[in-house]
């Protein structure tokens, strides 16, 4: 019985790990190639299309028809995820009626990553800093925000503090956990014990 549980589960899991993060008929019936210049370009071949878009938000903010997100566009894989942010194409807008809820600036804030599927809508002018710009614009279907990514600090392992010149001074040491340990013999003047 033990067995089948951990197989279940198991198989469960690495399913869950393939599943695309948007649904999947809208994955199926949008296009990931998103043609940005083309869009801009002639707008009216390409209105009504579903795309789906990686993004990194540039800016949130709440107009009158709901929420609007400007962001960079960021090709995805086949189930979602944002791939290389150096092969950026150029900024979008993406609007969330009001009718569907409200997007918080406070939580889908600058830095952040999305996915999204759009519809392509229109394009509108703008400006980034003091340079003129054509937005392509999309109404939002479907959008999924990612954790924010986090800065990871490994541990000092033991070995960093053997070039520390007071390291034999220190009444007190931090091993590789930063858990603190008495420090070794002051008269000491070798290697550590371990």
């Amino acid at each position: 019985m033990k067995k089948t549980a951990f197989i279940l589960i198991t198989v469960f899991l690495a399913l869950a790990a393939c599943s695309p993060v948007l649904n999947r008929e809208l994955m199926k019936q949008g296009t990931r190639e998103v043609p940005m210049d083309r869009l801009r370009e002639a707008p009216d071949a390409y209105r009504g299309k579903l795309y789906i878009l990686g993004g990194l938000i540039v800016g949130t903010r709440l107009v009158e028809k709901g929420s609007e997100i400007e962001a960079l566009a960021v090709p995805v894989d086949s189930l979602g995820y944002p791939e290389d942010l150096g092969r950026a194409s150029g900024r979008f807008l993406a609007f969330y009626p009001r009718a569907k809820g409200l997007l918080d600036p406070i939580v889908f804030r600058k830095g952040r990553e999305i996915t999204m599927a759009g519809e392509f809508v229109e394009v509108r002018k703008g400006k980034i800093d003091e340079m003129e710009y054509v937005y392509p614009v999309f109404e939002i279907r479907e959008i999924y925000l990612w954790d924010e990514r986090r800065d990871v600090y490994w541990p000092v392992y033991p070995y960093a503090y053997y070039n520390d010149p007071f390291y034999y001074r220190s009444p007190f040491l931090y091993d590789a956990w930063g858990r603190p340990y008495p420090g070794p013999n002051p008269y000491h003047y070798g290697l550590p014990p371990w």
